[in-house]
Formats: C-alpha cells, sequence, structure tokens
C-alpha cells in the first residue's frame, strides 16, 4: 500500500510517500482502507518529536469502509470513522491507504455525504462534544466563551454550542477571523487581547458560566478570572504554546468556586473511561446532512500533497479544518 512515512523528526520534508507492505488486523482490531483523514495539531507534536519515540506513519483518525474484522462485529465495505487507539503514536495510523485499528476506536456510521465532507468530523467533532457537554456541562441559555475559535476545534465547538442554544461568545486573534466565527455559530466575537476582559463585561458583567481554552497555558489564568461563580473551565488545545505556568498557586490563582478540568482525546478515546459510545456520531452525521451543524473541510488536499498541508498546519493559516483525500 501506499504511505506517508516520516523518515525522520523535523518538519514537513520529512514525510515521504512510499510503499509498505499492507497491515494485517489481529484480534481485537479491525482493517480499515482510509478514504479521507483529517489533519491534526497532535500530528505537528508527532511529526517533530515532541511526544517522544511514536510511530513512523502518522494519522490520528479516518473515515473509510471495513476491509476485514476479524471479531465479525462489523460488515466489510461498512463506513466508518476510526479515531485515537494509539494511531499515529504506538501504532502506525492513518496517512495510509489502509490501517489496522483497535475495534474501540472504530465507529459504524450511515451516510451520503462525501468522504471529505465526512472526514472533517470524528475528532474534531467529538472532542467537541466531550468539551462542552462532559467537562463544562454546557446546557441551553449558559454564555460561554471559546477561545481560539477559527481553530478546527474551535469552529466545530462554535457550531455545537449554537446547536446546544448557549450563548456563544468567540475570540480571535485578529478581526479578519470574525466572519468565520460568526458564520459558525458565534452571537459575539472579541479579538484576544487585553482589551478581552472589557470587551466581555458588556456581554457577561457578572463573568460567563463557561470556557472552552484552546489557546492554553498563556490564557488559563485570565480565562478562570472571566467565569462567575460555579463557572467551569476546560483546556483542550495548546494554540499559544504550553509552557507550565511558573509558581502556579492555587490562593492565588484559582478564584473561590470556579471549577478547572483538561481534556486530551487523542490519549484516552476508546478506553474503558472514554468510549467512543459515549459520543452520540450518528446523530452528528445526521445533523450535518441536514445542515444543522456545518461540518465542512476547510482545505483539501491530495495524499501526494502531505507536505504542503503540513506547511500550512506549520503557518496556522487552515482556517479550519483541512482534510486529505486518499484516492
Amino acid at each position: 500500500m501506499k504511505a506517508i512515512v516520516r523518515q525522520q523528526y523535523g518538519g514537513p520534508e520529512q514525510l515521504l510517500l512510499e510503499e509498505v507492505p499492507d497491515p494485517v488486523a489481529g484480534s481485537g482490531e479491525v482493517l480499515v482502507r482510509v478514504r479521507a483523514f483529517g489533519i491534526n495539531r497532535a500530528e505537528q507534536y508527532l511529526r517533530r518529536g515532541l511526544w517522544g519515540e511514536v510511530a513512523p506513519i502518522s494519522g490520528i483518525e479516518c473515515v473509510g469502509e471495513v476491509v476485514h474484522d476479524p471479531n465479525g462485529g462489523l460488515l466489510a465495505a461498512q463506513r466508518v470513522f476510526a479515531l485515537m487507539g494509539g494511531m499515529g503514536r504506538t501504532r502506525n495510523g492513518s496517512y495510509a491507504e489502509l490501517v489496522a485499528v483497535p475495534a474501540p476506536n472504530v465507529v459504524p456510521i450511515r451516510s451520503t455525504l462525501d468522504w471529505a465532507q465526512l472526514a472533517a468530523i470524528p475528532e474534531s467533532y467529538a472532542t467537541a462534544w466531550s468539551c462542552l457537554f462532559d467537562n463544562l456541562s454546557l446546557t441551553r441559555g449558559d454564555v460561554i466563551l471559546i477561545r481560539g475559535a477559527t481553530s478546527a476545534l474551535g469552529l466545530a465547538a462554535l457550531d455545537l454550542a449554537r446547536y446546544a442554544q448557549a450563548k456563544v461568545v468567540a475570540t480571535v486573534r485578529t478581526a479578519e477571523g470574525a466572519p468565520a466565527a460568526r458564520n459558525h455559530g458565534a452571537d459575539e466575537v472579541l479579538v484576544d487581547g487585553s482589551e478581552l476582559e472589557n470587551g466581555l463585561k458588556h456581554i457577561a458583567p457578572h463573568g460567563v458560566d463557561a470556557v472552552l481554552d484552546l489557546i492554553g497555558t498563556a490564557t488559563l489564568l485570565e480565562s478562570l478570572r472571566l467565569t462567575k461563580r460555579g463557572g467551569r473551565v476546560c483546556v483542550a488545545g495548546f494554540l499559544g504554546g504550553h509552557e507550565p505556568i511558573a509558581a502556579f498557586d492555587p490562593l492565588l490563582h484559582l478564584p473561590s468556586g470556579r471549577h478547572l478540568s483538561f481534556f486530551g482525546s487523542a490519549f484516552v478515546y476508546g478506553t474503558p473511561e472514554y468510549p467512543l459510545t459515549d459520543i452520540p456520531f450518528q446523530r452528528i452525521v445526521d445533523l450535518v446532512e441536514a445542515g444543522t451543524l456545518r461540518a465542512k473541510p476547510a482545505r483539501s488536499f491530495d495524499l501526494e500533497e502531505i507536505q504542503q498541508a503540513h506547511r500550512v498546519l506549520d503557518e496556522g493559516t487552515a482556517g479550519g479544518k483541512m482534510i486529505v483525500r486518499v484516492r
């Protein structure tokens, strides 16, 4: 099969298309023919060697068809999502024509959407769902602040928060990102920076109910201050880097009555604690088909263009979810 093989840790030029042996699905695994896959920031970390020694074929998610399920749970040619389960980290991932995936990390779906649009859903919408409705317990009428809103995960979170009938406030790096945030469901858009707190006071004078912080440790302490008593902050991304907070002191830095959590989808989905059955994938797909949710790729590439896709990833100019088609 054809696969993108990392030659060594480094830049996009290290990702080369090669012929490699087909994987074989063992007991407890499913062999999937990859039709498209999403590009994720996690794969940038994997490529650079920031997560230690990892598999040479990257890719933490894909959409495709079942080739063989030794366990008999899935039929050949059945459409599926496959995500996490060590893909790209402890086992070869989805940057290939075929991938063997742990069975708990394969989800059957029914859909008439094309592969490119389906590929915009699995990781981003699953992670956004867990953050919003598990960690943040978002309900109708809540005021939620989504920081880093024009990232792929941010746009999915905007879409789902709008669907949940929350009041959605988005932050963007520059005013040019405001239209994309509004198109995905933001009621208000603010530019992140020194004036954010003042701007938010006109929207939620007593603080917001929830913050989904995708920027990371650089903004975490401010996010805690922006919530009201009983408010919740979930960190689920590190767009601004993930340097530790120096001398974190709960007495000084953690306002009373606020709740702080973290969600790292790449490490937990498919485990007994976070089964993928918790995510209503079919419902999400149906809502995308109906036009209620707005999942679609911002940019699409062919397998031979993987270096170009990763250069865009490094530049941070994708403007949403990038996908790669496997023909």
